[in-house]
C-alpha cells in the first residue's frame, strides 16, 4: 500500500496530524483559535536583558516582548491585554523596560501571576490596570543583586541604590503599597536562608496593598471585560457626537 501522508514544512518526516499533536502538545487536539479582542502574553522562566542566557534556561526575551506591545497598542482588534507571570524575576533594566510599556498603554490591562512572580517581575506585575494573584502564587521581595565581576568603590555602590529607587519607586506609584513598607519588606531577615527580603503568598500581597486581588483565570477575564466597557463607555459617551461607520476603536 502506497503512503498517501502528505510531506511538507508542515507535517516534517511525514507523521500524521495526530501523532504531530501528540509529540508538541501530548494531546489529540489543541483548541481551535477564535477571533478575540484580548491579547494573552506569557512572561515565564527568566526575564533575558542584555545577556543571553544558557540554553537550558527557560527565557522571555525583553526583544520580543516590546514589539508586541507596539502592535498590541497600534491593533484596533485588541481591546485589552492578559499578561501571565510565572517568573523568577530577572534583568532589572529589561524588567523596568516591559513594565514602563505596559503602564504607558492607552488599553487596559491585567496582570494574573501564577506560581510565581519575584524580583523585577513584582514592576511588571503593577504595571497593568489591575493585578491578580492566585492563591498559591508566591512573590519575593528582596535588595536588587549584582552578578558578575563588582568594582568595590563608591559609585558601584550608589549606582545600585539609584537603581533600586527605580524599582521601589514605580511599584509605589502603581500600587498601594507604601515606599515604607516596601523597604521593610526588602529588608526583613529570617524568612530567607542566609538572605533578605519577604515571600508574600497570595493573600498576604494583597494585604499589603502590593497586588489588587486574590483569584484565577476566570476573575482576570471577568475583570478585563468590565475595563473593557468601562473604556468603551468613556469613549463613546451617550449624547456626545454621532459615531461615522468608519470610526475603530483605538
Amino acid at each position: 500500500m502506497t503512503n498517501t501522508t502528505p510531506t511538507g514544512p508542515g507535517n516534517e518526516g511525514g507523521a500524521p496530524a495526530p501523532a504531530r499533536s501528540i509529540k508538541q502538545f501530548g494531546e489529540m487536539r489543541t483548541p481551535e483559535q477564535i477571533p478575540s479582542n484580548i491579547h494573552c502574553m506569557t512572561i515565564i522562566g527568566q526575564i533575558e536583558g542584555h545577556i543571553i542566557l544558557p540554553p537550558q534556561n527557560k527565557t522571555t526575551k525583553y526583544e520580543h516582548i516590546l514589539p508586541q506591545l507596539v502592535a498590541i497598542e497600534q491593533n484596533p482588534q485588541i481591546e485589552g491585554l492578559l499578561v501571565i507571570l510565572n517568573t523568577v524575576g530577572g534583568d532589572v533594566e529589561a524588567g523596568l523596560a516591559i513594565a514602563e510599556m505596559i503602564e504607558s498603554m492607552s488599553k487596559p490591562s491585567v496582570s494574573l501571576v501564577l506560581g510565581g512572580g519575584h524580583s523585577i517581575a513584582v514592576p511588571v506585575a503593577v504595571a497593568c490596570t489591575y493585578s491578580i494573584i492566585a492563591n498559591t502564587a508566591t512573590m519575593t521581595i528582596h535588595p536588587l543583586r549584582l552578578s558578575g565581576l563588582v568594582i568595590g568603590v563608591p559609585q558601584t555602590y550608589e549606582y545600585l541604590d539609584k537603581m533600586q529607587d527605580r524599582v521601589i519607586k514605580f511599584v509605589t506609584a502603581h500600587s498601594r503599597i507604601t515606599e515604607q513598607k516596601f523597604r521593610e519588606l526588602m529588608s526583613r531577615t529570617g524568612e530567607l536562608v542566609r538572605d533578605v527580603g519577604t515571600v508574600l503568598v497570595g493573600k498576604d500581597a494583597v494585604d499589603v496593598g502590593l497586588m489588587d486581588a486574590v483569584g484565577g483565570l476566570r476573575d482576570a477575564l471577568a475583570k478585563l471585560d468590565e475595563l473593557i466597557s468601562s473604556r468603551r463607555n468613556s469613549i463613546y459617551k451617550p449624547g456626545g457626537p454621532e459615531l461615522r461607520e468608519d470610526v475603530t476603536l483605538q
